[in-house]
């Protein structure tokens, strides 16, 4: 069963979809069925966590079928350590999501959960695919129901939001298809795990380019703030927190592992993109004047900090944006999520209209309090493990990289204080009735599981960092693009890195005393 593991993970959740989408079921009887193959999905994924071997290079749990001999396509999915973690991520957020939905009761159910289970679906083949172009099948697939869950189910602004994303990303998806084709006509070959390394500047950009539009990188950040704001909280949890991290994934599995010689050729240029996306993100939310506004911009800089994690190309940075990956997308999911039912409680998410939550409603200034802590990246908890690692692996670049990177934390720490205070604290806003309630059970239900997550996570962050790649060190996995042994990979990402390249190098691990993984 090993061997169609990944596969079951991808197409699980189309099943479930094409399930809703022809019998002829009830409303509540589609949204149960939904929300069963979620769990169900999520279940799969344990087993897959408890038979993947953390200790042994390459790719795991793959199946591989040949589509074509003449053109060298191939279906060929597996997973490495840092995507195992990503998926689980995904099908976490996805399953809450989905119950969030569930319990809203939102119409015309059959449309909409098959196509929430399609786009699940979906995200799981980007994060395993090992084709280039199965990858960028995925990856296309990945939009059609966001395009459709936005612009049916948006708020009023929803064509405009969508016509901006579908814009963006298509002019983003057309040059990586352009880049596939010219490196598949190179290499001989679309399989990402038989392609040597490539020096081709061109290509390299054109991948650069799709994924930047994705995170969103500043300046290619037009389509965020209507989308983000214009989906329902479910879907803006789920584009903010998991669809983002296919541009981090792009980044680390193609653009790094398959360009080093690029990627050390552009390192400037992309930390001086990511550094400005993230100092922008977070004075942007900083002056936001609402809640998903806040969210969003944050999730912006937040990706500006992942993107310089990984363009930091050394130990430190990759074991930290994989970790700030997992973490983020687990908090903006539940940040999304606790919008959405304080919106349906005030009808607005406006600041000027709301305040005074806390009073009478301790389960809801309870989970928001403990959201916004560990958002704030207070020592302990997960966050402050992912951001120390990006930090320490910009400041072995340069020490300019990693100031930057330390006042766009102390800005994160201002707009998360500054958005629970406008929430629970200060006055009642004219929106705030004093007989809206608490966090229903149901509620509960759907977010807890996410902040328990960053909570284990907090207690073990070395449950990602040791065990996102093989071997002791991350950077040389990535050089060897995932496949040899670690030890045997040559050190070319390194140069130009004194204290990293010369000798034995620790590995840098975050652990809590007395807790032997």
């Amino acid at each position: 069963m090993n061997d169609w593991l990944t596969t079951i993970l991808i197409f699980l959740p189309v099943a479930g979809a094409l399930a809703i989408w022809l019998l002829p079921l009830a409303e509540r009887t589609a949204g149960s069925l939904a929300l069963l193959v979620a769990l169900v999905e999520v279940g799969f994924w344990v087993l897959a966590l408890q038979r993947f071997e953390f200790g042994e290079a390459g790719l795991q749990l793959g199946h591989e079928a040949t589509w074509s001999e003449d053109l060298n396509i191939a279906y060929e999915v597996g997973f490495f350590g840092f995507s195992l973690w990503l998926v689980g991520m995904a099908v976490v957020v996805g399953a809450a999501a989905i119950a969030y939905a569930f319990w809203a009761g939102r119409d015309r159910a059959r449309s909409y959960f098959g196509l929430t289970l399609f786009l699940t679906g979906a995200i799981v083949g980007v994060f395993t695919a090992q084709d280039l172009l199965l990858f960028y099948v995925f990856f296309e697939v990945m939009l059609i129901p966001l395009y459709v869950l936005i612009g049916v189910w948006g708020g009023p602004g929803r064509l405009g939001a969508t016509l901006k994303f579908v814009i963006y990303t298509v002019a983003g998806s057309l040059l990586m298809l352009v880049a596939i084709i010219a490196l598949g006509l190179q290499q001989d070959t679309f399989s990402l795990t038989e392609m040597r390394a490539s020096d081709n500047e061109w290509i390299f950009l054109g991948f650069v380019a799709a994924f930047a539009v994705k995170a969103p990188l500043f300046p290619l950040h037009g389509w965020l703030p209507d989308a983000y704001r214009e989906s329902p909280p479910e879907i803006a949890a789920v584009l903010s927190g998991v669809v983002s991290k296919a541009a981090g994934y792009g980044f680390l599995r193609i653009a790094i592992a398959e360009f080093p010689g690029p990627a050390k050729d552009f390192q400037v240029l992309l930390l001086a993109l990511a550094a400005v996306g993230l100092v922008y993100g977070s004075l942007v939310a900083f002056r936001a004047p609402d809640l998903r506004g806040v969210i969003a911009y944050s999730s912006m800089a937040q990706m500006g900090l992942v993107t310089l994690g990984l363009f930091a190309l050394n130990d430190a940075g990759f074991d930290g944006a994989v970790l700030q990956m997992v973490n983020h997308g687990l908090l903006s999911g539940a940040l999304f999520l606790l919008a959405g039912t304080i919106e349906r409680r005030a009808a607005t998410g406006d600041f000027a209209a709301l305040g005074g939550f806390a009073r009478g409603r301790p389960a809801l200034a309870t989970v928001l309090m403990t959201t916004g802590i560990i958002a704030l990246a207070v020592p302990g908890a997960t966050t402050f493990a992912a951001e120390f690692l990006i930090l320490l692996g910009a400041f072995d670049v340069g020490w300019g990289w990693a100031a930057v990177g330390v006042s766009a934390v102390v800005l994160a720490a201002m707009y998360t204080l500054r958005l629970i205070s406008a929430v629970l604290h200060e006055r009642p806003g004219r929106a705030v009735a004093e007989e809206a309630l608490d966090l229903r059970p149901a509620e509960l239900g759907i977010v807890v599981p996410l902040v328990a997550c960053l909570l284990a996570l907090s207690a073990w962050p070395a449950a990602v960092t040791e065990h996102a790649f093989a071997g002791d060190r991350p950077a040389d996995a990535v050089e060897s693009r995932f496949e040899a042994a670690p030890n045997a990979a040559s050190n070319r990402l390194l140069q130009g890195s004194p204290a990293l390249a010369a000798g034995p190098t620790p590995r840098y691990v975050v652990r809590v005393t007395g807790v032997d993984p």
